[in-house]
């Protein structure tokens, strides 16, 4: 398996994003929050868990700031264990938040699991989900060779 740390860029975040609103308490979540940037594409890696409370609420507070800056985000599932209902209606908040603002916030990765609760949901018809990061990333490049079409 090859090391996804070759695709990262180092990169001094967006003003916005300088000191985003992760308060100490969170480091006792169990779910771990990585923002990278890569081509001109926010990328959050989720670990662990996205459910009611702590955890959702930290994934939303950092979308949302993300999201004020405007652009592309792809947001990496491919570490979420577990997911509950409040997760998936965070996750559907964000996604309106990201409407509003002409964001373009795809998902990327989701395991079996997660992706069975998106198909259940009919969420699979709702949010743009990609198998892996590298093929979400790429969707981005396709879609701005189709712009001039």
């Amino acid at each position: 398996m090859q090391s996804t740390e070759a695709i990262w860029q180092t990169w001094a975040p967006p003003q916005c994003l300088a000191a985003p609103g992760i308060q100490p308490k969170e480091s006792q979540l169990k779910l771990s929050l990585e923002t990278r940037y890569r081509a001109g594409v926010v990328i959050i890696h989720c670990q662990g868990r996205i459910v009611y409370r702590d955890e959702a609420a930290a994934l939303s507070r950092l979308v949302s700031e993300i999201v004020e800056c405007g652009g592309k985000v792809v947001l990496d599932l491919s570490g979420v264990s577990t997911i509950d209902s409040a997760g998936i209606g965070e996750l559907v908040l964000l996604h309106s938040w990201a409407q509003d603002k002409n964001v373009e916030l795809k998902y990327a990765g989701p395991r079996p699991f997660v992706r069975n609760l998106f198909d259940l949901t009919g969420l699979n018809s709702f949010f743009e989900i990609h198998p892996s990061l590298a093929e979400a990333l790429a969707s981005f490049q396709s879609s701005e060779v189709c712009a001039d079409c």
